[in-house]
């Protein structure tokens, strides 16, 4: 299975309905605010926090794309 197979799986898995439900759910919204918020944790404390504009804004951006806020 090559890069351009796995990628058509993902879209198709993202693309359906029950997926996009439990994507913008209240449990995904709480699991991806801890997740997010560890990541960008940990990237600020790698960095010394010379990126964290960077980092805040990736983090909302993603936050936005899972769960219900």
């Amino acid at each position: 299975m090559g890069l351009e197979d796995i990628t058509k799986k993902a879209q198709e898995f993202l693309g359906d309905n029950k997926v996009q439900e439990a994507l913008k759910s209240e449990k995904a919204e709480d699991l991806s605010d801890k997740l997010l918020d560890g990541v960008a944790g940990a990237v600020n404390k790698i960095t010394g926090d010379k990126f964290d504009e960077q980092v805040e804004g990736a983090r909302t951006a993603a936050d936005k794309a899972v769960g219900t806020e």
